[in-house]
């Protein structure tokens, strides 16, 4: 029988009495699998400095990004909210506005108001500007991550297949000629320019589907833009770029003895997959693989800059991605002839977009050598969005959670308990939710199921009448349905879903909930 134990927003576990840390780091990959590295299985694409951190600290192998795409695993994060309780937290055109409410608590606003410098390197996909008012992007652009609790900020707006192709610097444009204005339109091309359907021959990465409109840097995007030429960003130098941002952070920070946290949001390995030089060839599995690589690259620069800056021992590191993996995202990189025999998402099945344990079930390592034993290996259950309650309480032991899903599970978290959160819901598009408890894991009837690794050529079905239960323990893969063998079990985890649904924002405020079923 099912024990149905009540959820609430923070666990009862009470988070160990531990100084502070001087530092917190989190390195947020984007799409990388549970079987992209080697730590967690990967072969063909050698990632050194990303297994050391999980010799260094522990490797969580129940962990999960709150949804299978980018925008709602973020905007949870920052939160501490399911995304799936607020509408327009889907993934977003690059002008679209801030999806987060400024007046609401966030993960940097918590760590700020602790003490910490807060600073946003990398992508950002929440929105910028206010609803309903057309971004400017000549001027300063406000609300966006400064107004969410960072002090500084240096982003992509959205993602790199994405217009505009500019970094901003604390909300403005950079290194943007105010003679040469930049405009950006997802409705419409501007008179002149070329396209990727129309102007192939201008293109040094080709398209496989969607990716055809503005063409920048020789790659098809998604939407128009015009000016900003002095702006644009060369794909090939953005780790290198992002990077260097972070490092600098780092040195001006311990330089000022302040204690601070960064967040580092690459762009690899998302599309369009473009490697510096330095790491073509680099892996035994293609482009895809060569981008894992750089990725490594980049965390072999934080961690020595942390280490330079003798702050090591005392930094919360923690390394991740937005979701899980996919191959063909919309060009003709050949990652999936590449692919071979390589397992993206390890044992499990499919990957991003999906509702699948593939889709979100992610990379998740905590290393911090004053406090965290080294080569832990952790099953406890977690939630990224659980960091806001977890850190919370390690800062301030015994205040309320402020975080409305977010769950303290800093024990496990720090390899002191084996103990997570008893549920944790998954999304993977829009309204599709299941659960997980335990071994178990229930997807409600109707949810639309994604099965494949690739984003235009995955094969679709819906969980039948009944639902579908899996057994994770005996099946990673999902294959086989046992709902009808454990009825009493369905109906407590649908009720159990409900419930979390259900759950209310205060006492006195019930949200309006979204329909269960896809």
């Amino acid at each position: 029988m099912l024990a149905l134990a009540a959820a609430t927003a923070c666990t009862a576990v009470a988070a160990p009495k531990i100084k502070p840390p001087k530092a917190i780091v989190m390195i947020y990959a984007d799409d990388l699998g549970y079987g992209d590295i080697g730590c967690y299985g990967a072969k063909g694409i050698p990632t050194p400095s990303i297994d050391k951190l999980a010799k260094q600290g522990v490797r969580f192998t129940d962990a999960y990004s709150t949804t299978s795409v980018c925008t709602p695993s973020r905007y949870a994060l920052f939160t501490g909210e399911y995304p799936w309780r607020k509408e327009g937290t889907g993934i977003l055109p690059g002008d679209a506005a801030l999806i987060i409410d400024t007046k609401k608590p966030t993960l940097p606003k918590m760590l700020k108001s602790h003490g910490y410098k807060t600073y946003m390197v990398g992508k950002w996909h929440l929105g910028l500007g206010e609803k309903g008012k057309k971004i400017d992007w000549n001027k300063e652009i406000a609300p966006g991550p400064n107004q969410i609790g960072f002090d500084e900020s240096f982003i992509f707006a959205a993602t790199g297949d994405r217009v505009p192709c500019v970094i901003l610097e604390d909300g403005k444009v950079r290194n943007l000629d105010p003679n040469d204005p930049i405009e950006v339109s997802y409705k419409h091309n501007f008179p002149g320019l070329p396209n990727g359907k129309d102007n192939k021959d201008q293109l040094k990465l080709m398209w496989s589907h969607g990716h055809n409109q503005a063409i920048i840097n020789g790659i098809g995007r998604i939407g128009f833009m015009k000016g900003g030429k002095s702006a644009l960003w060369k794909d090939e130098e953005n780790a290198q770029v992002i990077t260097d941002k972070a490092v600098e952070y780092i040195n001006k920070s311990a330089k000022a003895k302040e204690p601070f946290f960064l967040m580092f949001a690459t762009h690899d390995i998302h599309v369009p997959r473009c490697p510096g030089k330095e790491f073509e060839g680099k892996s035994q599995h293609g482009v895809r693989g060569d981008v894992t690589v750089e990725l490594d690259y980049c965390v072999r620069r934080i961690t020595e800059a942390l280490q330079k800056a003798g702050l090591e021992k005392d930094t919360l590191l923690i390394f991740s991605s937005d979701n899980g993996p996919v191959l063909d995202d919309g060009y003709r990189d050949f990652a999936v002839r590449d692919n071979a025999t390589h397992s993206p998402a390890g044992p499990f099945r499919a990957g991003k977009y999906s509702i699948l344990e593939g889709g979100s079930r992610i990379p998740f390592i905590v290393k911090w050598p004053a406090v965290v034993k080294p080569g832990m290996t952790s099953k406890a259950l977690f939630n990224q969005m659980d960091l806001g309650a977890s850190l919370e309480q390690l800062l301030d032991p015994g205040k309320a959670n402020s975080f409305r899903d977010s769950e303290n599970v800093m024990p496990a978290m720090l390899g002191k308990s084996a103990k997570g959160r008893d549920y944790h819901v998954i999304n993977s598009t829009g309204k599709a939710l299941a659960i997980r408890h335990g071994k178990w894991k229930f997807i409600p009837a109707g949810v639309a199921i994604r099965d494949g690794i690739n984003g235009g050529s995955a094969k679709m079905s819906k969980s039948p009448e009944g639902g579908s239960l899996f057994d994770l323990e005996k099946d990673p893969k999902e294959l086989n349905n046992v709902a009808s063998q454990h009825p009493d079990i369905c109906e407590q985890l649908k009720a159990k879903l409900q419930e979390i649904r259900q759950r209310p924002e205060t006492k006195a405020d019930l949200v309006d909930l979204l329909p269960l079923d896809d």
